[in-house]
């Protein structure tokens, strides 16, 4: 593999992760969601080295900026489900944050009939950040703040809905010429 691509392997990597990551839930082991929590967060993490090398290395491509937010909705629909079938997270939480992944992809998909691609906006950035920290912590049942009873991961995911919303509304206006088709 040329050293080019690399961004774009870690990538691909990530999406490798999640059907392990899913595994875990399903294989029924003791403390199989300690086994699927290092899976995510080093798929989680991987997605914050795969930029700074494409950044840092001016790697940065089209097909990077076209397959990262892919795998990240793959990652993130993967965790989200998994935590409601587990019944740490309320449905609804689900369907706003999944809701949101669906109209982002559809927009990209006009996009790129077009021609163009939508990078991730900041606060699309900050809210996969939210989500992402919040799975880890939900997975690891809390294992930091259990002490004060504070549930952290919940509220970082409840924090993320909110950023799910803003940027998705954000979204929709800064590109609804996409729609004039």
């Amino acid at each position: 593999m040329k050293y080019k691509n690399l961004p774009n392997a870690i990538t691909i990597g990530r999406i490798i992760l999640v059907p392990f990551f899913i595994l875990c839930y399903y294989l029924n082991i003791d403390h199989w969601n300690y086994y699927a929590a290092a899976i995510f967060i080093v798929a989680a993490l991987s997605d914050m080295l795969d930029g700074m090398i494409a950044r840092k290395y001016q790697l940065v491509s089209n097909i990077g900026k076209f397959m990262d937010p892919i795998a990240d909705k793959i990652l993130a629909m993967a965790a989200l489900l998994l935590l409601m079938e587990w019944g740490k997270l309320p449905a609804w939480v689900c369907i706003i944050l999944l809701g949101r992944e669906f109209i982002i992809s559809g927009f990209r998909l006009i996009a790129a009939s077009e021609g163009v691609v939508l990078a991730a906006g900041p606060v699309g950035k900050w809210k996969t950040t939210f989500q992402m920290v919040g799975v880890a912590i939900i997975l690891l049942e809390n294992p930091i703040f259990s002490i004060w009873k504070i549930p952290m991961g919940e509220i970082l995911i409840y924090i993320s809905v909110v950023l799910s919303i803003w940027s998705c509304v954000e979204y929709i206006v800064q590109n609804k010429n996409l729609l004039k088709g």
